[in-house]
C-alpha cells in the first residue's frame, strides 16, 4: 500500500480535536474508508483543486450544501477539514441501486460527519439564507431544463455574502475540439448513450466560460473566480508523456482545458430575478 493510503481512516481523523487537517491528509483518509475501491483513484487535482477553492474563501466551520453530490467523496474530504456539511442527491442513477450502494453510501456518510438528505420531489428541505457556500461539482450539464429555477433555488439557500460554487465539463476543451475535427462526436459516446436505462441521466448541455459569465449577470451574483482547471485528465488513463504535452498546451491556451469552475458571491439584498428579456431580444435570440 503507497503511502497515501497509509493516512489515518477517517474515524481517526475525527478524533483530532483542534488538529488542522491538511487537505491531502483528508484526501488520503477518505480514499482509505471509502466503501468503492479505486473510485477516487485517478481524481486527485479535482479533490484538491475544490478543497483549496472552498478554503480561500471559508473558515473551517461554515457550513456547506453539496447539491447533487453523489457517493459524497469531494463533501467527505470538506467534512474531515472541518467544513459542516451537507450532501445532497436524489441517488437515481442505475448504479446506485446495485450491491446495496446507497446504503454504503450513507454508512461512509455517517462515518465523516455528513448529513446526508436524499433529495424528494418538491421545494429543497432547506431553511433560505442557512448555507455559507453551495456547491454544484459537475451537476448543472445533467440539468433536461434551462439552470434558471434551479440556480435561483440555491441562491435563495445562501447567506448574504454567501458563495455559489459551480464547475461543469468543458464543452470547447481541446479534446473534443480534436474529435469533431476527425469526425468524432464531443457528445456521450454512442454506446453508454444507447444502453442507458431511461431516463437520460448524461450530459444534456456542457458549459463554455460565457455561459458562466452570463448565468452569474442573469442570476444576480457577482463572479469572484472564473477560470479553467484539469479535473478529468487523469481519469482518461492517457500515458504521461500525452498528459504532460496537454498540461504544457493548456499553460498556453487555458480554455481548452477540460473543466470550468466558478465561485459567485451573492449580494446583500438579493433577489430572483424572474424578468426574461423583451420579446425582441428573445427573437433576436431565437433566431441566431
Amino acid at each position: 500500500m503507497d503511502a497515501e493510503h497509509q493516512r489515518a481512516e477517517p474515524d481517526d481523523l475525527n478524533g483530532q480535536s483542534g488538529v488542522e487537517v491538511t487537505p491531502e491528509q483528508a484526501l488520503g483518509a477518505v480514499r482509505a474508508g471509502f466503501p468503492f475501491p479505486h473510485y477516487t483513484d485517478h481524481n486527485t487535482g479535482a479533490y484538491l483543486n475544490v478543497a483549496s477553492t472552498v478554503m480561500r474563501y471559508l473558515r473551517r466551520g461554515s457550513a456547506i450544501l453539496d447539491f447533487g453530490c453523489g457517493p459524497a467523496d469531494k463533501t467527505a474530504v470538506l467534512s474531515l477539514l472541518g467544513y459542516r456539511c451537507t450532501g445532497y442527491d436524489d441517488l437515481m442513477d442505475e448504479w446506485y441501486e446495485r450491491n446495496g450502494n446507497r446504503d454504503r453510501i450513507f454508512e461512509f456518510a455517517r462515518s465523516v460527519g455528513i448529513d446526508y438528505v436524499v433529495a424528494r420531489p418538491g421545494p429543497l428541505p432547506f431553511a433560505p439564507r442557512s448555507f455559507d457556500m453551495v456547491m454544484a461539482q459537475d451537476v448543472l450539464e445533467h440539468l433536461h431544463n434551462s439552470p434558471r429555477q434551479i440556480v435561483n433555488d440555491l441562491i435563495e439557500l445562501l447567506r448574504d455574502g454567501g458563495y455559489l460554487f459551480v464547475t461543469v465539463p468543458n464543452a470547447a476543451n481541446i479534446r473534443k475540439r480534436i474529435d469533431l475535427l476527425r469526425g468524432r462526436t464531443n457528445l456521450s459516446n454512442f454506446r453508454f448513450y444507447y444502453w442507458m436505462p431511461d431516463p437520460w441521466r448524461g450530459h444534456v448541455r456542457e458549459y463554455v466560460r460565457d455561459d458562466l459569465t452570463q448565468l452569474c449577470a442573469y442570476s444576480g451574483l457577482s463572479h469572484t473566480e472564473l477560470r479553467s482547471c484539469h479535473h478529468m485528465v487523469n481519469k482518461k488513463r492517457w500515458p504521461w508523456i500525452a498528459r504532460r504535452t496537454y498540461e504544457a498546451a493548456t499553460l498556453l491556451f487555458p480554455g481548452w482545458r477540460d473543466t470550468w469552475l466558478l465561485v459567485a458571491q451573492k449580494p446583500i439584498g438579493w433577489r430572483r430575478n424572474e424578468q426574461a428579456p423583451s420579446d425582441e431580444e428573445l427573437a433576436a435570440i431565437y433566431t441566431h
